[in-house]
């Protein structure tokens, strides 16, 4: 696949390149120039950086980060079984914990709730830091959506990190899913208060939240470029059939 001139793979974190190590420069130069792929189109064009991670793991199979990125790479398209496959074969070169929520997010992809709900006890999330603490508590939150425990969901979501008044990275992202919780056990009135707070928390625009607020309000947007483009469209279907505005 095409790599752009303005990419030489220095862009990519000191420790992955510390990782590279291992291969011959070239090599090397060119498995960092394809994760740097990955990380620039992960969320804007996931099929492309699917496709860079293919050619990264064809390259360097045996680095634990190219595994990783891969594993990213084919979450966020869908391929949950290859992803889980991936992270696994990384979490064994690493011995780490840092993946254990989004593998078992992975089982809730695959349709086995139940196997991530059972992962969110497991010993391993002692291990982690607060984040990814965090990250499995929505993970486990989900599990129970998906198995019908709506209230199980609410209960499981209450914590510490969603009573602070600190905002973190994952805050607006926690606040979002306590207030779709609540609504999905009818309480609506609490989850427009935690879909505001969402709001607010979300300064990088990760969340709907204001979306969901306007729908709790009853608030419908109208599209103006659309409705140009139709006010348009009506003009140039009365000239193509000979009428004048002020016809009858």
């Amino acid at each position: 696949m095409p790599i752009p001139e303005d990419v030489t793979g220095d862009e990519i974190d000191k420790d992955v390149r510390q990782e590279l190590l291992s291969l011959p420069k070239t090599l090397a130069d060119d498995v960092a120039k394809n994760l740097v792929m990955v990380a620039k189109l992960l969320d804007e064009d996931p099929e492309q950086a699917y496709g860079y991670s293919r050619v990264a793991l064809r390259l360097a199979s045996r680095v634990a980060a190219v595994r990783e990125a891969a594993g990213f790479a084919a979450y966020a398209v869908g391929k949950y079984s290859e992803a889980l496959a991936e992270f696994r074969a990384a979490r064994r070169m690493t011995g780490g914990v840092d993946l254990w929520p989004v593998m078992a997010d992975c089982e809730r992809g695959m349709g086995r709730p139940e196997k991530a709900l059972a992962m969110a006890g497991e010993p391993e999330v002692q291990k982690l830091d607060r984040a990814g603490q965090v990250e499995m508590r929505l993970v486990a939150a989900g599990a129970r959506k998906d198995m019908g425990q709506a209230d199980a969901a609410v209960v499981t979501l209450q914590s510490p990190e969603l009573a602070s008044s600190a905002v973190h990275p994952w805050t607006a992202r926690l606040r979002y899913a306590y207030a779709d919780a609540l609504l999905e056990v009818g309480r609506e009135d609490e989850a427009r208060d935690w879909f505001a707070r969402a709001l607010e928390a979300d300064q990088g625009g990760t969340t709907d939240a204001s979306d969901r607020l306007a729908e709790l309000d009853g608030v419908e947007f109208t599209d103006v470029l659309e409705e140009s483009g139709e006010a348009a469209e009506s003009d140039d279907a009365g000239a193509d059939s000979g009428e004048r505005p002020d016809q009858g």
